[in-house]
Formats: C-alpha cells, sequence, structure tokens
C-alpha cells in the first residue's frame, strides 16, 4: 500500500508547477491534486522510513570498525599478546645477571618454541577431510614458530584491529606504531646480539628495560593492563578465547 502512495504522491509532484496557469479548470484541479498530496505525504513517509537505507555502524572485513572487529580481535589475539608478555618478564633475571645462555632465553629464541598451528588428526572412519591415505588414519602438518616471532605477530595484528574505517594504512595506527616501536628498540636488538657468538650484554640489559617502557604505551592503546599491574605473572592460553573481557 505504501509503496502506491508513494509512486501516486511523486508523480503528482510536477503538477504543482502549474499553479500560475490562467485556466480555472487547470488551476481547480492543481489545488484539487496539490490536497490530495498535502493528505497522503505525511501517511506514506512513516511507512517508508523503515525502508531507507540505514547508515553503516562498520567498515567491515579484516580492519572493520569499533563495532565488530575489536571485540572479535580481543578474543583472538589478547591471550597471545598477554602470554608473550609473561614469557618476555620471566626473560629480565637472566637478562640482568648477564646468563644469556639461560633455559629462559634459549626458550624465548627457539625457532620452533611453540606451536602455532596445531596439526589436526584424522580417524579412519572421518577420513572425510583426509587427503592423505593411511591405513590408521591421517595427521596435518604443524606449524612452529619462535616465542619471539609470536609475539611480534600477535601484538601487530591486535594493534591493526584498533582502528575506525579502512582507509587508514596500518603504518598510520597509533597501536601500530607503538607495537613497530617495541620491535625495532626492544626485540630486534634482543634478536640480533643472542645470536652472536659475544653478545653484548649491556646493550641487551638496555633494550629490555627500554622495552618494559615501551610496552606500557602500547598495552594502554589495546586496552591491556600495564606491566606493574601483575596481570602477567601468570600464564594465559594462547587461543581464541570465549569472550572479549581481560579475564
Amino acid at each position: 500500500m505504501f509503496r502506491r502512495l508513494i509512486i501516486l504522491i511523486f508523480t503528482l509532484l510536477p503538477v504543482i508547477k502549474c499553479y500560475n496557469l490562467p485556466n480555472p479548470s487547470v488551476a481547480t484541479s492543481v489545488s484539487r491534486r496539490s490536497l490530495l498530496t498535502k493528505s497522503l505525504l505525511p501517511l506514506a513517509l512513516p511507512l517508508s522510513l523503515p525502508f531507507l537505507p540505514s547508515p553503516a555502524l562498520a567498515s567491515g572485513g579484516a580492519t572493520a570498525g569499533k563495532y565488530t572487529t575489536i571485540p572479535i580481535a580481543k578474543r583472538r589475539y589478547y591471550g597471545r599478546v598477554q602470554q608473550s608478555i609473561h614469557e618476555y618478564i620471566l626473560l629480565g633475571p637472566s637478562i640482568v645477571k648477564g646468563d644469556v645462555g639461560s633455559e629462559k632465553l634459549k626458550s624465548f629464541f627457539d625457532p620452533e618454541g611453540i606451536v602455532v598451528v596445531e596439526g589436526l588428526s584424522f580417524s579412519k572412519e572421518g577420513r572425510k577431510s583426509c587427503l592423505k591415505k593411511a591405513d590408521g588414519g591421517c595427521k596435518g602438518e604443524e606449524i612452529r614458530d619462535s616465542k619471539i616471532n609470536d609475539m611480534r605477530t600477535s601484538m601487530y595484528l591486535l594493534g591493526n584491529a584498533f582502528r575506525f574505517n579502512q582507509q587508514k594504512a596500518p603504518e598510520n595506527l597509533p597501536t601500530v606504531k607503538a607495537a613497530r616501536s617495541f620491535f625495532k628498540l626492544t626485540l630486534d636488538v634482543l634478536d640480533k646480539e643472542i645470536g652472536k657468538k659475544n653478545p653484548d650484554v649491556k646493550k641487551m640489559q638496555k633494550a629490555y628495560l627500554d622495552g618494559l617502557e615501551g610496552l606500557n604505551v602500547y598495552l594502554d592503546l589495546v586496552e591491556l593492563p600495564p606491566i606493574e599491574s601483575g596481570n602477567y605473572d601468570r600464564e594465559f592460553e594462547r587461543g581464541v578465547g570465549s569472550s572479549a573481557r581481560i579475564t
């Protein structure tokens, strides 16, 4: 019904231009039609409002706005980022003592230190998703990486999600800038020195302490507690969480 009213209104609107015609019959017709238009317009508009396009609340995609991407990114990366910070804090005693051969440091820089993608196992009966032929089932290959690389990746991905439009380049986001500053001033220095035969302990100590300050800048931007809060004294699950809240 409302559709017919809308069509009728826009069909009659051009007739209003005829108000100045000298012909009395035309003027009378116009008056009647304009009266009809004015009477129907208030009735038709409320019916059409629900069908008008609504403003977008998010940009969509991997760089969507605050209504979708940020909560999803928190569930996906909060655990990984917090666990990385927990492991980074554990490096402190070894670096302060100058013990560059400690197990904590070796574990943090081990290129196969953690599993970032688990290998999926398939039973013989449920081999629909498995392309390999095996009598006892098959298993997808797992992917491993170092803890330092996972820290870089998770901090970048979480920081890149804190955007309010998809037009801004990641390099211009305050969160990504803070993450990359930490990478450059701390992680890159530690990574380079630990690979040397004779690491510069003083350089590593300075980089580590600077990193604590840089991390606090980043944590504030991604809505996580600061280093000194005690939040990172425990371990965290690296997997996707069930809630965007800090647990």
